[in-house]
């Protein structure tokens, strides 16, 4: 995926501010920064869920002005900020929301999602608001499998969960990599994100103020200090 010139404004602020960077196939990309830098916006105005002036490119086609719906159908699919599970659903209902697009394949992706997120398995007739928090992320994120992405985007999934449940998820993170899905991860947990990612970008202030090789970011004395506690 290629984003090209991106820029997103709220009235008069400026959100985002005429970015570009690169997800290469079957890479997982992290975007970093503190609260308020613009990381949850880049995410929306690539989904077309909020106002924008650039170009998004996904598999060389310019999805920039395709419906949200239509996004999804090209195989780019988003988990946001705070799960959003239908809580009045069972978990079985909420994975039948996600393949809305996939209806035939239904059945085998769900027994899929079971065995990836071995923990909803036991849960599947149990109403998705009684879920814990570390549950509900899971249901999101298979909700989202069940349309076959070739690319996720996830957005904080590691927000109010516990030690134990965040390593659990990033270690399926990194299972949908081996899997070949593409992944761009939007993160405060910025260690966590970059020890699992290929390649990472720094955003402050709507602006990508450092891109480089995780592992390099994950040494550099500058990120350190600001994003990893050093």
């Amino acid at each position: 995926m290629k984003v090209e010139n991106l820029n997103v404004k709220y009235g008069v602020i400026q959100a985002i501010n005429d970015i570009s960077f690169e997800i290469k196939k079957g890479d997982i990309v992290t975007l970093i920064g503190s609260n308020g830098a613009g990381k949850t916006s880049t995410l929306n105005a690539i989904m077309n869920l909020v106002a924008k002036k650039g170009e998004v490119f996904f598999e060389n086609e310019n999805i920039s002005k395709l419906s949200t719906d239509k996004i999804v159908q090209k195989g780019l699919t988003l988990v946001p900020e705070g799960r959003r599970v239908f809580i009045n659903l069972t978990v079985d209902e909420n994975l039948d929301m996600g393949a809305f697009n996939n209806t035939s394949n239904k059945d085998k992706l769900k027994e899929k999602m079971y065995s990836l997120f071995s923990r909803l398995k036991d849960k599947k007739s149990q109403l998705a608001g009684t879920l814990s928090g570390g549950e509900q992320q899971m249901l999101a994120i298979a909700r989202a499998l069940m349309s076959e992405p070739k690319m996720l985007m996830l957005d904080e999934p590691s927000l109010g969960l516990a030690p134990k449940i965040v390593g659990d998820l990033f270690k399926i993170i990194q299972n949908l990599k081996n899997d070949g899905i593409t992944i761009l991860l939007v993160e405060q947990n910025a260690f966590a994100a970059l020890k699992i990612a290929d390649y990472g970008y720094v955003i402050e202030n709507g602006n990508i103020v450092l891109a480089d090789k995780a592992k390099n970011l994950l040494n550099n004395d500058e990120i350190i200090k600001k994003y990893l506690g050093g």
